[in-house]
């Protein structure tokens, strides 16, 4: 894993949704290393611990990155000037393992969709599910529509596409995928992997608050699988992708 510290440009800062907002960040040589499931952790003026923020695409020369605003810190990061510059900590983690010749599902969950558009454009004819509590929440759809996705949307409340839950549809759709890829919420994984298992691959994408993002701070270790053995991993490094299996989901 290549990463490093250095200076990006902002060239977008843009609301999406409530309180969801995209930026646009430019640095040729770290843009050019990330791969998708991957983050990066941003440092965010008058604050001391970096802001983990998953990758959501890239081009040659910048990255996308959307977040939601939850604290101090994203609040500064939504009200920052196009044009700033910004240290950033790139790129971080393991991401998914996209195969050539297969069919994928991408499932997401709230601010857990992000990262799956740059893995959706990595494959052929991707099924794409996505869920959000509200209308007001939701995020990317045209995004996934312009690579080609079979996309279906789910909401809550049922104020917008499907009244439910992402795994109403995965069900209904399980057989016609060769793997699954799911980010989003610790209680939507479980319910994702429990579709799976026995059916097909799956590999999930863990949010866990990530301080130093490269394995210092012990922040984000969580109980894992490592072959016959439960060990803590650092979601950081070993992650933030596993196979389902590997993964301990409580309860």
């Amino acid at each position: 894993m290549s990463y490093d510290t250095q200076l990006f440009k902002l060239l977008e800062n843009k609301r999406i949704a409530d309180g969801v907002f995209s930026w646009t960040v430019k640095n040729s040589e770290l843009s050019a290393l990330a791969e998708c499931g991957q983050f990066v952790n941003i440092k965010v003026p008058g604050r001391t611990l970096r802001r983990p923020i998953s990758i959501c695409d890239k081009d040659e020369d910048t990255l996308r990155l959307v977040f939601q605003v939850k604290g101090e810190g994203t609040k500064i990061m939504s009200e920052m000037r196009v044009g700033s510059e910004v240290e950033i900590l790139a790129p971080l983690g393991h991401g998914f393992d996209i195969k050539k010749g297969r069919r994928y599902c991408f499932v997401g969950g709230g601010i857990g969709v992000p990262p799956l558009l740059f893995a959706a454009k990595q494959t052929e004819n991707p099924l794409v599910i996505t869920g959000f509590r509200s209308k007001n929440l939701v995020i990317l759809q045209d995004d996934f529509k312009e690579i080609g996705s079979e996309l279906y949307l789910t909401t809550d409340d049922g104020t917008d596409g499907i009244h439910g839950f992402v795994t109403d549809v995965l069900k209904e759709h399980i057989g016609e995928v060769d793997e699954v890829c799911a980010c989003g919420p610790l209680p939507m994984l479980k319910a994702v992997a429990a579709v799976c298992k026995d059916k097909v691959k799956c590999q999930v994408s863990l949010e866990e608050r990530m301080g130093c993002g490269i394995g210092a701070c012990l922040v984000c270790s969580c109980k894992t699988k490592v072959g016959d053995e439960e060990v803590m991993t650092q979601v950081c490094r070993r992650g933030p992708v596993y196979m389902a299996e590997e993964v301990f989901f409580g309860g």
